[in-house]
């Protein structure tokens, strides 16, 4: 008979089994989420089961970080993990390490929670957005660099505004190390300010294809850039989480590229009619034709002053200026006033020792009354 063995030494050797086992150490299993509950410390714990068995099973906060979608009981799943014992119940279970809505329809459900989960948190707030470069120096284009989408920005770019410098940040746009790389990218591109706007994006393709812009990470990069994001992902139809968050949505990157390239052919139209209309020639020409009109009814007032009429006008303003009292001055008289102003018309006007001002024709005298006879 084999010595005994305690009850701690007999999980530990199941569980050394459990881990040794290939087939354990990381599985995919299908089932049907029951008693699922979330912690404080941010585990998950729930069981999968299905019309024969249950599975104990728990996601690590570490892990659980990575849901794109809230699971919830009756949530047919795909978790991915390793199967091992929990020593302190002697059951084993799965160490879940991915999470995934199953069957038709599941990446559709995982778009749908994330969004309503970010637009909880104002993550699509017009608010938030930030106005684009009105003549941008430098754009970032965070993209493949073999796709033909890039190709199309440059394309685009090199017509319609040639003095912009563009700088390709090299990502991959579909897998799953592609969301990383792109976050990276967006980060580099703000911390080092390598340009004054960023197009993310990339050409068609299903939505698995595109799954890498419903990623939540790249969603809060876009959110956190201080750069404006510019969206284009896909063809018109399509529609990303990274299209919500971004500070403007592109249909194409063709498109993103055309919204943020002013057409300098258009411009340079702008620029001449500008030109002509600042033109002093067209001020002078003005003026002149004013000059004209003034220099005609000045003609044709010296020509009525030579008729009969103004002949008459004439005679009767030298009459008028020989009754001037200053041409009576002129021929040797003058005006007495008192200190008021006022004329002294006669001796009774006047008294002795006043002051009187004579007015001649070329000015005053001061003088006072000595006497009156």
């Amino acid at each position: 008979m084999r010595e005994a063995v305690s009850v701690s030494e007999l999980t530990e050797h199941i569980r050394r089994l459990f881990e040794f086992d290939e087939i354990l150490e990381s599985v995919l299993v299908r089932g049907e989420i029951s008693n699922y509950k979330r912690y404080p410390s941010g585990h998950h714990y729930f069981t999968l089961k299905d019309a024969g068995s249950v599975l104990r099973s728990v996601m690590f906060k570490g892990d659980a970080q990575s849901l794109s979608f809230q699971p919830s009981d009756g949530m047919s799943v795909l978790a991915a993990g390793r199967v091992s014992v929990y020593p302190r119940d002697g059951q084993y279970q799965l160490y879940c390490r991915k999470l995934t809505p199953d069957g038709a329809g599941s990446l559709t459900l995982a778009f749908e929670e994330l969004k309503k989960k970010l637009e909880a948190e104002g993550l699509f707030d017009p608010r938030h957005k930030k106005p684009l470069p009105f003549f941008p120096r430098r754009v970032a284009l965070v993209t493949s660099p073999a796709g033909a989408a890039v190709r199309d920005m440059i394309r685009v770019f090199g017509h319609r505004w040639p003095l912009c410098r563009l700088i390709v940040a090299p990502v991959r746009v579909q897998g799953e190390e592609a969301p990383g790389e792109i976050v990276s990218a967006l980060r580099y591109c703000n911390k080092h300010n390598v340009a004054d706007v960023i197009i993310t994006g990339r050409g068609g393709g299903s939505l698995e294809d595109l799954w890498a812009f419903n990623d939540e990470r790249v969603a809060r990069a876009i959110f956190a850039s201080v750069l404006p994001v510019v969206s284009a992902v896909g063809h018109e139809p399509d529609v990303t989480i990274a299209d919500f968050v971004a500070d403007v949505r592109a249909a194409t990157p063709s498109h993103a590229a055309e919204i943020i390239a002013p057409d300098c052919e258009e411009w340079l139209s702008r620029i001449g009619e500008t030109r002509r209309k600042l033109s002093p020639d067209r001020y002078f020409s003005d003026k002149r034709q004013q000059l004209d009109r003034l220099s005609e009814r000045l003609m044709n007032g010296w020509e009525r002053g030579s008729s009969p009429r103004g002949k008459a006008l004439a005679a009767l303003a030298a009459r008028m200026d020989a009754l001037s009292p200053l041409k009576v001055l002129a021929r040797g008289y003058a005006v007495a006033e008192n200190e008021r102003g006022i004329p002294v018309r006669s001796v009774n006007d006047t008294a002795n020792g006043e002051l009187l001002n004579i007015r001649l024709s070329d000015g005053f005298l001061k003088s006072r009354v000595e006497g009156i006879g």
